[in-house]
């Protein structure tokens, strides 16, 4: 993709669009986005100290993954919620269990770089193409099925990552978090779908960096679904919570992911949905654009 003023896609706003309707006449596709990521001990830890072995910055985010995953699982499948997971490949070597659990729930797994201490806009072409490329083989090699979507670690990119990411395969990408419906991009005649992310109702800026409770989150999940669930009665809406296992997985926060989730599962109209489903069912409505 070369340098622009603007995205690879037009300008198209939501009130100037087909109607989407997702299956079953579903108001709200929910899509619910477990970043499962692993930190290398001898390398900073982003948003750290700055130097290595961080410790104080590290072990939390491998508690998320020794325990707070399960709990989020156990929280999830009580509501008949499967997960998306953004996963760093390198989690297929160093927490194995937490792959097999996931299949056995019908997760499904999307690419999140090999680690999360290194980023994609800092690679240079060659090396950026070949990371990706190793990412889905790897996820692909434990999973048994090539990943179809793409969460860049620290949602980074380079004017290079649409085109790798499409020359690898993937079918869509949640970078861009500026939308409530998936859309299309061109890159070089090609394209590639975007699907609505969310910096907004995710863990790591309200509960870690803004300093908000657990109950606040919570809040604002449900007041996030109150909203796309009234827009959707007329044209569909995705809501995408994105979570980290350290952050809403710790014994004190887990509350909040059930009490959402009870909240919004309890409404008529809401598709629990993956990322592929999503997608595909987008396609297939005739509202694509």
């Amino acid at each position: 993709m070369k340098p622009q003023p603007y995205g690879p896609f037009p300008y198209t706003p939501i009130n100037r669009r087909p109607r989407l309707q997702w299956p079953n006449g579903a108001r709200v596709a929910l899509w619910v986005i477990p970043n499962i990521e692993i930190f290398a001990l001898d390398e900073p830890v982003p948003g750290g100290i700055g130097k290595a072995p961080d410790v104080i910055n590290w072990v939390p985010r491998d508690y998320g993954a020794r325990v707070g995953i399960f709990r989020m699982m156990e929280v999830m499948a009580r509501h008949g919620v499967r997960g998306t997971v953004a996963l760093n490949s390198h989690v297929c070597d160093g927490y194995p269990a937490i792959i097999e659990d996931g299949l056995k729930l019908g997760w499904e797994f999307m690419g999140h770089n090999e680690t999360n201490t290194r980023y994609l806009n800092q690679l240079p072409p060659e090396e950026e193409r070949a990371l990706i490329q190793r990412t889905v083989e790897r996820i692909g090699k434990a999973t048994g099925a090539r990943p179809r979507g793409w969460l860049s670690s620290g949602l980074t990119q380079s004017w290079n990552t649409l085109d790798f990411l499409i020359e690898a395969g993937i079918e869509y990408c949640a970078d861009f978090c500026n939308d409530d419906q998936p859309f299309t991009m061109t890159v070089g005649g090609k394209t590639i779908c975007a699907i609505p992310y969310s910096t907004e109702i995710n863990d790591i800026p309200q509960i870690l960096r803004g300093g908000h409770t657990a109950d606040a989150f919570c809040d604002m999940i449900c007041r996030q679904f109150d909203c796309l669930y009234r827009e959707g009665a007329d044209n569909a809406r995705v809501m995408a919570i994105c979570l980290h296992p350290f952050i809403i997985g710790m014994p004190h926060r887990i509350h909040a992911l059930d009490n959402a989730l009870r909240y919004i599962c309890g409404h008529a109209g809401v598709w629990r949905a993956t990322g592929s489903e999503i997608i595909d069912a987008w396609k297939k409505s005739g509202a694509t654009f």
